[in-house]
């Protein structure tokens, strides 16, 4: 009577355990485009027309999503004489028409071609050719809202994607860039220019040369939460429209020309790595008061810092002097460079008990041999 008893919850138990498993296991399908569109509310749509798509934005499909992997492999139980059709066509270098794509967002989903996306994505391909039809966002979050702009600017401009603001209306003020450089263009060549090559113009010209010098110049780690399309717009603003004077930061007009189209005549003709560095050195003076007999222990310890090029020992009112260079961006202000060296690594040495720091405010350096 026990045996009979149990088997039945132990046989329940074990189906539990198998049901389980199946369910972590089960391979995860591709997503489907009806419920992301109604998460996203992106009903109003418009056609972009035949482009290029990665073939790993592509994540999913209209009618079919069930019948694919994650990976976009069709699954098992289904036949597979088209897909393999499609495979012998494809590596016999035959053409494929286009595939056509709904698009949410950067996201990308199969209305028709699942078996050549599936077929481009087992043999290792890159992109494919796709006509696209665009969902937009509707809901006003903030993503929505830059995505929304950023369609219209990339619409407007034909300009590649990869200028990504985080500040809504910013594309707008690029837009209003590109229209002055637009009537720059025409009355340099005096006749019409259409604004999609005056954008690209802008973008090769004068956006890239820009953004190319503040990634060089490191300036993003300063702004962690800002891209480098963020600063060039805060940068060329400053620079180009506002003419607003800084409290720090000012050599960055003997770097970048206080006019857009003089910025784009210096840049026009120059290769990459041509580009000046938005670096300075910066040079000061360091009076230091140490602990008695401690002056040679603090000298050794200041000779290891590559910062400091002149050491003396003197006598007097301070008992060293120190000559440091440093190396700082155009946005950033000596007196935060230099008081951040001085108290991380010059008052932290054992023994200095005060320092004071001159900056010069004109130099002018007798060269060897000249009398």
């Amino acid at each position: 009577m026990a045996i009979i008893f149990l088997k039945p919850k132990k046989d329940k138990m074990i189906n539990k355990i198998w049901s389980r498993l199946k369910q972590t296991f089960k391979p995860k399908g591709i997503k489907s485009f009806k419920e992301n569109q109604a998460k996203e509310s992106a009903y109003d749509s418009r056609k972009l027309g035949l482009r290029k798509i990665p073939l790993n934005k592509i994540v999913g499909s209209v009618g079919r999503y069930h019948d694919f992997d994650s990976t976009f492999r069709l699954k098992e139980y289904l036949p597979h004489e088209r897909l393999e059709g499609i495979k012998k066509v494809m590596r016999e270098g035959r053409p494929i028409p286009p595939v056509q794509l709904y698009q949410i967002k950067n996201e990308y989903y199969v209305l028709d071609g699942n078996h050549r996306v599936s077929a481009a994505k087992e043999f290792g391909l890159s992109e494919i050719a796709a006509d696209i039809v665009e969902f937009i966002p509707s809901q006003d979050t903030l993503e929505n809202i830059l995505y929304r702009e950023k369609s219209e600017f990339i619409e407007k401009t034909g300009v590649a994607d990869s200028i990504d603001l985080t500040e809504v209306g910013q594309y707008a003020h690029l837009l209003k860039q590109i229209s002055r450089h637009l009537q720059w263009l025409e009355g340099k060549d005096e006749k019409p220019v259409p604004f999609k090559k005056a954008s690209e113009d802008w973008y090769t010209t004068i956006y890239t040369p820009l953004v190319t010098i503040i990634k060089k110049a490191r300036l993003i780690e300063a702004f962690p939460e800002r891209t480098p399309a963020d600063l060039y717009a805060y940068i060329s603003s400053y620079q180009w429209e506002r003419g607003g004077t800084r409290k720090y930061g000012s050599g960055i007009d003997q770097l970048i020309s206080s006019d857009m189209e003089a910025f784009r005549e210096k840049m026009v003709n120059k290769k990459e790595f041509e580009y000046p560095e938005m670096l300075r050195k910066t040079t000061s003076f360091v009076l230091m008061h140490v602990v008695a007999k401690k002056e040679e222990k603090v000298i050794e310890r200041l000779s290891a810092l590559k910062e400091v090029k002149e050491i003396h020992s003197v006598h007097g009112d301070v008992d060293i002097l120190l000559k440091i260079v440093l190396t700082r961006d155009l946005v950033s202000s000596d007196a935060e460079i230099i008081g951040n060296f001085v108290h991380n690594r010059i008052r932290q040495i054992p023994g200095v008990t005060s320092t004071q720091t001159l900056i010069p405010g004109f130099s002018k350096i007798r060269e060897e041999g000249v009398e």
